[in-house]
């Protein structure tokens, strides 16, 4: 009889010992669902939320849209695996919330927020959904766990598109239509990055700038474009979304620089090259990562030249002879990462294109020195986030 009690208080120990052992298992293994173990590619869905609607063939949203088209190809998604809300005003937080939410509901387990004013929305998304992934462009919004922010180094194709519009213009003044000046280091940088590679090639050349205080205004893309015309400038840049400012320089007979998109289908006599986005580069990474159950190990991205995430558009039989060896030239140090555009090292070129590298003061255009000559690029922290300043040669008008 003792012995059966000994066995059965045996038994007993053991059941409960491997009831802890399974309850233990249930808590510390992730379940089925849970996004950071990884999701089968059949199973993926993206949802993208645009600012404007990508069958427009030119510009921002096209862009956007045509790296998602190169993530699905890349890695094998179905047309259903896409959802895509379109002509969300990112100035309207509901429109926003309620595109994000209707992403969601057919599945997303990743969400692209393509527009600088979609950042405080979609942190506060990425809190009330945590088992889904957001990543947001151009803003500076992330947390650990399952929101991102994206970029790129657009600065260095703006330098690079300097470098033709420096060489072409004979009036020595240069428009820029931009969507804001120094209020935003994105496009602050940008111009000033621009007017470097004109420099680099013209340092008597003027840069223009006319700010839209707008990510996308038609009407005054045109209006702008036409005024700086009309001031004797005869190349025209921009950043904004439309490719009015190339249509109204080719209306007025003088030359332009494209951005987002090659725009030389929409102003074939006047468009010289356009600053462009291999957005494909980063959405491929970026689901990719969700795939394999690594969202963690991606963090913010920052692409360049070296990255193929940002280049410029192949030249136009306008561009003046020379533009594409210097081009060349310097996409070869912003390749290696022996140069970058905001240092003390300023170039300039002999006569068959190849670069001189020269210590100078980066200087701004109140002559406050930003860089010492020699001295290393500034921080990525202040080109994305706090440059607010224009560098000498630069007008805003």
């Amino acid at each position: 009889m003792k012995k059966t009690k000994v066995l059965l208080v045996l038994l007993l120990a053991l059941i409960v010992v491997f009831s802890f052992a399974a309850c233990g298992t249930s808590e510390e293994e992730a379940p089925a669902d849970d996004t950071s173990s990884g999701i089968p590619v059949e199973d993926i869905k993206v949802g993208v939320i645009h600012i404007g609607d990508p069958a427009d063939g030119t510009g921002y949203s096209y862009m956007h849209d045509q790296g998602i088209v190169g993530m699905q190809e890349n890695l094998g998604l179905k047309d259903d695996q896409i959802v895509r809300e379109l002509n969300i005003s990112d100035s309207d937080s509901s429109a926003i919330k309620s595109a994000i939410e209707d992403c969601i509901a057919q599945g997303c387990n990743i969400v692209f927020t393509t527009s600088y004013g979609y950042m405080d929305t979609t942190a506060e998304m990425a809190e009330q959904y945590p088992d889904v992934y957001f990543s947001h462009a151009t803003g500076y919004m992330s947390n650990d766990t399952n929101f991102n922010n994206y970029f790129g180094r657009i600065y260095q194709a703006r330098y690079l598109t300097g470098i033709a519009a420096g060489l072409k213009t004979e009036s020595d003044k240069v428009g820029y239509v931009a969507a804001y000046g120094t209020e935003l280091a994105e496009t602050c940088s940008g111009i000033n990055a621009f007017a470097l590679g004109v420099q680099s090639v013209n340092p008597d050349a003027v840069v223009y700038v006319k700010s839209l205080n707008s990510w996308s205004d038609p009407t005054n893309e045109t209006a702008y474009a036409e005024a700086l015309a009309e001031m004797g400038c005869d190349v025209i840049a921009q950043h904004c979304d439309s490719a009015n400012p190339q249509i109204a320089a080719e209306n007025a007979g003088i030359y332009g620089i494209g951005y987002n998109s090659d725009m030389s289908a929409e102003a074939p006599k006047a468009e010289l090259t356009s600053a462009i986005w291999n957005w494909d580069v980063y959405y491929t990474k970026a689901v990719q990562a969700v795939i394999d159950g690594t969202w963690t190990d991606l963090g913010n991205y920052y692409g360049g030249i070296a990255d193929g995430f940002v280049d410029v558009a192949p030249l136009t039989d306008l561009c003046a002879d020379g533009t594409q060896a210097r081009i060349d030239a310097v996409k070869a140090l912003l390749d290696a990462g022996t140069w970058d555009v905001f240092s003390g090292v300023k170039l300039t070129f002999n006569e068959d294109g190849s670069v001189v590298e020269t210590n100078g003061d980066l200087v701004d255009n109140e002559d406050n020195v930003i860089v010492e000559a020699g001295g290393a690029s500034v921080e990525d922290s202040v080109i994305q986030g706090t440059m607010n300043y224009f560098v000498k040669g630069v007008e805003l008008k």
